[in-house]
């Protein structure tokens, strides 16, 4: 009994300090710096590297706390997380009157913990990971627009789906990039679609940045107005697609038409 209470402390304890900061505030100042155009300068190196270096400081950070296990070296973090997380469940279905015991079940709470680490596992990514490399010099000063590219995430009020097609657009400074991150956390669709706007304009510093995301929530569809084909729409402009209408408009244009 003493050896099963010394396992769950070791594992509340690892849970409990890993601590995810509020993404709005980084976020908000982040946007205030683009929007007043300190953000949209130089060449991208500076603020890409400096993406990196806060991610090897939340590594390092993440490695010291994790908990001693010498009694089950081969455990890793990943099973402490979905250890813990699959006894919640579990008592989430005992308090929704199920047998956690019957057939269909028994297995439910470890395969929704597993389940929920994929769809969030956004949070252990970062720019670098996400661009993968996928930035490639090229004399190219025309607008470079990828649309309708499908995603998936999980709306933080009711940690339910929201699924829709996420549409970019952006003039570069001779740089492009191939680019998808974000979207494995837990989100707000205004959030997901000003974030993907500044690592964009963080990673390739170009002289403007276009986002639009259209997506239907589960929470709308299934529950509140239970509207099956309601549909949110989120926009963020950057740089020229700001400021200049033209270049908004001939973003807009091009993303509606079915070229």
């Amino acid at each position: 009994m003493e050896g099963v209470c010394e396992e769950n402390q070791r594992i509340s304890s690892f849970v409990h300090h890993v601590h995810i900061p509020d993404p709005d505030k980084e976020l908000h100042e982040k946007l205030k710096q683009m929007t007043t155009g300190t953000g949209m300068k130089g060449n991208g190196k500076n603020s890409f590297k400096h993406e990196q270096n806060m991610s090897d400081c939340n590594n390092t950070e993440m490695k010291s706390i994790q908990p001693e296990n010498k009694d089950k070296k081969d455990e890793s973090e990943e099973d402490f997380i979905v250890k813990s997380m699959s006894e919640n469940y579990s008592g989430i279905l005992k308090d929704l009157g199920e047998d956690t015991n019957r057939q269909g079940l028994l297995r439910t709470p470890e395969r929704a913990a597993k389940a929920m680490l994929f769809f969030t596992k956004g949070y252990k990514e970062n720019i670098h990971d996400a661009l993968n490399n996928a930035i490639f010099d090229e004399d190219h000063d025309e607008m470079v627009i990828v649309k309708d590219i499908e995603m998936f995430s999980l709306c933080e009020h009711h940690l339910v789906p929201f699924i829709g097609k996420v549409s970019i657009g952006y003039l570069p400074n001779k740089r492009i990039l191939g680019l998808k991150i974000y979207s494995r956390r837990l989100q707000v669709q205004e959030r997901l679609t000003k974030q993907i706007a500044v690592a964009i304009t963080e990673a390739i510093q170009p002289a403007g940045v276009g986002v639009v995301i259209e997506a239907t929530h589960m929470c709308m569809v299934m529950r509140g107005v239970q509207k099956l084909n309601s549909k949110t729409v989120t926009s963020t402009m950057l740089g020229v697609f700001r400021e200049d209408p033209k270049t908004r408009e001939e973003f807009l244009s091009l993303i509606r038409s079915t070229l």
